[in-house]
């Protein structure tokens, strides 16, 4: 579908918009105020929510192999979940996986 000089811009300023009040919502309406209790306990698990939400598509179905599952990349997230486990820590995790998939890359080929 071909799409218009304005036509682009219309839709980038209205993605512009929605994405603003999307966040003034949060941030504008409710920056100031103390949030429930119940939501804080919810929203501290947000971030070890997102991301396995983002790895998990590249660990599965990894554009790289024409989305084809590997064993280096599952090799390289099982070492990333384990090393998270143990120490508790998402920046070893992370840079383990990252070593591991590397190394597992070179060795498989």
């Amino acid at each position: 579908m071909e799409y218009s000089g304005a036509e682009i811009w219309r839709i980038i300023l209205l993605l512009g918009i929605g994405t603003f009040l999307i966040r003034y919502s949060f941030l504008g309406l409710l920056g100031d105020r103390p949030l429930p209790d119940w939501l804080l306990r919810h929203l501290r698990y947000t971030a070890v929510a997102i991301l396995p939400a983002l790895i998990t598509p590249l660990v599965l179905w990894p554009q790289a192999t024409g989305g084809e599952t590997d064993p280096a990349r599952l090799g390289a997230a099982a070492a990333a979940l384990a090393v998270g486990y143990l120490t508790k820590n998402p920046i070893w995790a992370i840079l383990s996986g990252l070593g591991a998939l590397y190394l597992l890359l070179y060795l498989i080929g």
